[in-house]
């Protein structure tokens, strides 16, 4: 099952309205490869046309709503665990991409010592107990 996905730009990645931030989460590619074929388009082909069609699109499409789970944040562990199984479309490096997924599995083996550790618990028999009258 494929989510629905929607053209919209991307103001917080993008360098001016986030035009190219948008298309290039819309069809899956690299940002710098959007931009790239975006000055190139117009300046090979004299350019009026391609400014007009990317403001246009400035007005034209929605704003991206701002993610929560693109931040990381050492509080929240209730975040579902996300893998990026395409690293360089991205446009997140390696080296970054392993540590916040080492952070993430640490953080859910805390949380599952924490279980393990009330689990196997006297709190937790007694409780266990208690439900059962």
């Amino acid at each position: 099952m494929s989510a629905k996905r929607e053209l919209l730009r991307d103001p917080q990645r993008g360098k001016i309205a986030g035009v190219c931030a948008g298309l290039s989460d819309y069809f899956n590619m690299e940002l710098w490869l959007v931009r790239i074929i975006v000055v190139s388009a117009v300046l090979l082909t004299g350019g009026p046309l391609f400014v007009v069609a990317y403001i246009a699109a400035w007005f034209i499409l929605d704003k991206k709503q701002p993610n929560h789970s693109d931040k990381v944040s050492s509080a929240s562990t209730d975040d579902p665990l996300e893998v990026k199984f395409k690293v360089w479309q991205k446009g997140e490096p390696p080296r970054r991409a392993l540590q916040d997924l080492k952070e993430r599995l640490t953080r859910v083996d805390k949380r599952l010592q924490e279980m393990e550790r009330y689990v196997t618990s006297s709190e937790f028999t007694v409780n266990r107990e208690i439900n059962k009258l």
